[in-house]
């Protein structure tokens, strides 16, 4: 990749004009080898400049623009065009863009110099030409242009493209060749519209990267003018083909207008305000729904920005590997789901045989759950010979009955899905903070007695705590004022839930204790009951069965806060700031530019498919249809910018404690904390990546408050896409080098690390349902039982654990999705693995990405020695699965290991 050298130049006084509109001196409306002709007038005594372009796109052509020809001479351009994956398009459309090809008018490039003229202050006359239809190479399409270039032009600075075809193309860059400083490559990877969808011209700037002050005074109205097409009007639908981010309240994850799968109940709250506050999403501006007009209806069109679609590789990977998967859900799902939706399963052999078992695909019904997959069954079944099943997790591979011993359940806390919720016990009693009048005395019912009888007399509870010895699973305040009306719906079963943990000489936790607490319904007093491990039959299944409550209450936990609302619905509001506020030249939107690919996509599929009324989460998480409600509420009373950056969340969980002699500043409560420990070098690494970059943009401090588009964006975010937060203390401040270092840390952090923790080990850990049920069917056998109840429980204790597991179809429901979540497209980008182009071409931070891409590297290895530290028990052992999930680097598939760029699945 060639370095473009611009020049800069004071800031112009004088009004600038939009480019689409100025006249260039000399235009030739005529195809490019009239170049050649002897008559065509060229001044030969003037020094002439060979001008040659390439631009990658989908669709181009070529026409001649030029001007002061007296001064200048022709020139060659190439542009190149990448074909897409589907194929050719036969549409009438199709036809009238290949006659636009074939008479060279498909493509129009307009050419803005970077300064403005010197001696009028105005902008240089522009230089233009259409790309015409060359050659195929590689898969990729060559077009010709020609144009003129006048001597004095200088540097460029800007490319406006005009597609004068009838679809969208995909313009991957530009190249430019024969200016004063040699070529010129400017980076696109954007659709761009048709003329006939929208009649302005599509900008691209160099790669070079300019703060707003810095901008070149050529292109300083052209920055401007497409942050503002970016922001838009806030008005109307947006359609297929626009890029305008804007924001808007979560009012589409209902569907008032539905029959609520069934049942009439399709109508959800609105997410986002006063009273369930919540980040914004991305506006589609589609109408509101007739039955609730807070609502927004539905389409089968989801509106995200035109480049914030998936690849066409990222398409079909992710389509394929979806229908795959769901296609696994038939296997043991489809007769019970027509026939009876909460079958469980009879017995722990039906639930194994889920894997590698084959079994015949049935017909699908086209009123189904699977109707979506109904095009794709006859390829994947001729394939396949009819013949589905699915994978074996590595977690069941490794020991088939892991799951069932207390070590596993409490070593996951550390190093399995969902590490973000286990917290030092910091005071002692246990109580609750909710109001006593409604939720019933506050007092926990784990006694000091109690704990100081499970760890033997080894310590009081005072010294445990003193000693940062417990620790606590807390699910209490947070699920408690929701168990009465989940408890309302059917199939489903809600506690509020303490669970204790001790910390073990060995460096492992060992489960204590566990409270499941209803509050008071009706005429029934507040129900509690503590459960521990227990050396008699009765006990040890009441503890098994309390422990599925747990897991149930950790999995929605996990996937509905740690995963969607902190990474995926948390990062939106940054994608959105970032596009409407940071110029596309900006080093910092540049800095977070991959850390944003495909996520605005992926959480319009989610709010489509995923966290939708009567979706899979709806249907297969213990809260039911108050699960995004419930995320509202974690949001409300847990999540804080600051705490985002890992060793802030460290410290607020009492798991770390500052300690300048200690690695990266910070000594671990727990030492062998495995997603802590790797969490950390990782963090280590990103903050030196990002502090290396920003001081290069921003050598004094000044700078940073000067930056009016850095600080609309930082403003934007906390006022407008965490507006309900707007108000909170702990946002930081951004006013010095250090601080922007801060900001931008955490929320690459988020969109990697965070997010490559909590998601990629989905199907290992959970493809076995048993491990980590997602919903809790029936109550603790303790409560309230009728005799008739009780004596089911002592005669057939495992069928009150299978009673308390998914149903088949939720089961099924819940495996293929995690299959689909935990998969790597072939396409997927890791971080430190390829060079952003607008890094490359500036040889300070190339060379810091280099530091960063060989830190990475060496990650790697520090991962694996730990894995084979046979003194790390959280993450070796005898069956124990090593943590992998915080490897930079791994190959498509499951594979429990890798952290992309950014939240792309």
């Amino acid at each position: 990749m060639l370095r473009p050298q611009l020049q800069q130049s004071s800031q112009s006084t004088k009004t600038l004009i939009p480019y689409w509109n100025t006249k260039p001196l000399f235009l030739a409306s005529f195809p490019i080898n009239i170049l050649n002709n002897k008559n065509l007038r060229v001044n030969k005594k003037k020094k002439n400049f060979i001008t040659k372009a390439v631009v990658s796109s989908t669709e181009n052509s070529t026409y001649v623009q030029s001007s002061n020809i007296e001064k200048s001479a022709s020139g060659k351009a190439i542009v190149i065009v990448q074909r897409t994956v589907g194929g050719t398009n036969f549409s009438f459309t199709r036809g009238l863009d290949d006659i636009g090809d074939l008479f060279g008018r498909s493509l129009l490039l307009s050419i803005v110099a970077a300064e403005l003229d010197p001696k009028t202050g105005i902008e240089k006359p522009i230089v233009e030409g259409f790309a015409r239809r060359g050659r195929d190479v590689d898969g990729n399409r060559e077009y010709e242009v020609e144009f003129v270039i006048p001597e004095d032009f200088g540097d460029v600075g800007a490319v406006l493209i005009e597609n004068q075809h009838r679809k969208q193309m995909y313009v991957k860059n530009i190249v430019i060749d024969g200016f004063v400083h040699g070529k010129v490559e400017i980076t696109c990877n954007s659709w761009v519209h048709s003329k006939y969808d929208n009649p302005d011209k599509r900008i691209f700037f160099t790669n070079k990267s300019y703060l707003p002050s810095q901008t070149p005074s050529g292109v300083k109205k052209l920055r401007e003018t497409e942050l503002v097409t970016l922001r838009g009007d806030g008005f109307g639908e947006r359609k297929i083909f626009e890029r305008i981010y804007d924001y808007d309240v979560y009012n589409d994850i209902g569907d008032p207008d539905g029959d609520g799968d069934g049942d009439g109940d399709g109508k959800r709250p609105v997410l986002g305000g006063k009273e369930l506050p919540y980040p914004r999403r991305c506006r589609t501006g589609r109408p509101r729904s007739e039955k609730d007009p807070l609502s927004e209806s539905k389409s089968d069109f989801t509106y995200v920005p035109r480049d914030e679609a998936f690849s066409e590789v990222k398409n079909l990977s992710f389509s394929g590997n979806t229908f795959y998967a769901v296609l696994h859900a038939v296997v043991p799902g489809l007769q019970s789901y027509i026939t009876d939706r909460e079958l469980g399963f009879p017995h722990f052999p039906a639930i194994d045989s889920l894997y590698n078992v084959e079994v015949e695909l049935p017909a699908l019904q086209t009123n189904s759950l699977f109707s979506i997959i109904r095009r794709l069954i006859r390829a994947i079944s001729e394939t396949r010979k009819d013949v589905l099943l699915f994978r074996t997790p590595e977690f069941l591979e490794r020991d088939k009955f892991a799951w069932f011993r207390d070590v596993e359940f409490a070593r996951q806390t550390l190093a399995g899905l969902n590490p973000y919720s286990i917290r030092l016990v910091r005071e002692w009693p246990l109580k609750s903070k909710l109001d006593p009048e409604v939720y019933g005395p506050p007092e926990s019912e784990i006694t000091k007695e109690l704990i100081e009888l499970e760890i033997g007399g080894v310590m009081t509870v005072e010294e445990a705590v003193h000693q940062k010895k417990l620790f606590i699973l807390d699910y209490h305040d947070l699920l408690l004022p929701y168990v009465n009306k989940v408890n309302e719906l059917k199939g489903t079963v809600l506690y509020g839930s303490r669970t204790l943990f001790f910390l073990t000489p060995n460096g492992t936790l060992r489960p204590l204790a566990i409270e499941l607490t209803r509050p008071p319904i009706d005429d029934k007093p507040q129900w509690k009951q503590v459960y521990c491990p227990t050396w008699y039959a009765t006990g040890a299944w009441l503890w098994r069965i309390a422990k599925a409550h747990v897991l149930a209450h950790d999995s929605g936990y996990h996937q509905l806060v740690s995963h969607w609302l902190r990474t995926h619905c948390c990062t939106e509001p940054y994608i959105i700031a970032s596009n409407r506020q940071l110029s596309a030249m900006h080093p910092i939107y540049r800095l977070l530019f991959p850390h944003f690919r495909y996520t605005m996509e992926i959480n319009g599929t989610a709010r489509e498919a995923l966290i939708n009324a009567n979706g899979v989460i709806e249907s297969s998480f213990s809260p039911g249809k108050y699960s995004m409600e419930l995320s509202s509420i974690a949001y409300d009373l847990e999540w804080r910018f600051d705490r985002e950056a890992l060793p802030e969340d460290l410290i607020s969980r009492g798991l770390a404690e500052e300690d300048p002699n200690a690695p990266y500043g910070l000594r671990l409560t727990i030492e062998d904390y495995p997603f802590a420990s790797d969490g950390l070098v990782l963090w280590d690494i990103l903050k030196q990546w990002v502090t290396n970059y920003v001081n290069h943009y921003y050598p004094q401090t000044n700078l940073i408050e000067s930056d009016e588009e850095l600080q609309a964006w930082w403003s934007e975010i906390k006022n407008v896409g965490h507006g309900d937060k707007k108000d909170e203390p702990w946002w930081p401040e951004l006013n010095t080098p250090n601080d922007l270092i801060g900001i931008v840390t955490t929320i690459i952090w988020v969109t990697s690390g965070h997010h490559a923790a909590v998601n990629f080990g989905q199907y290992s850990y959970a493809g076995y349902f048993p491990n980590r049920p997602t919903i809790a069917r029936s109550k603790m056998p303790t409560e309230d039982p009728t005799d008739e109840e009780w004596e089911d429980f002592l005669n057939k204790p495992e069928e009150a654990l299978l009673k308390c597991f998914p149903s088949q179809l939720q089961a099924a429901k819940v495996i293929a999705v995690l299959d689909v979540l935990s998969n790597h497209s072939p396409d997927e980008e890791y971080i430190g693995t390829n060079i952003e182009p607008f890094w490359k071409d500036e040889p300070v931070i190339n060379a810091a990405f280099e530091v960063f891409s060989a830190k990475l590297k060496e990650l790697e290895g520090i991962i694996d020695a730990r894995n084979a530290d046979c003194n790390l028990k959280n993450r070796n052992g005898a069956g124990v699965m090593p943590y992998e999930l915080l490897k930079p680097f791994s190959e498509p598939g499951i594979t429990g290991k890798g952290v992309p760029y950014s939240i792309s699945i």
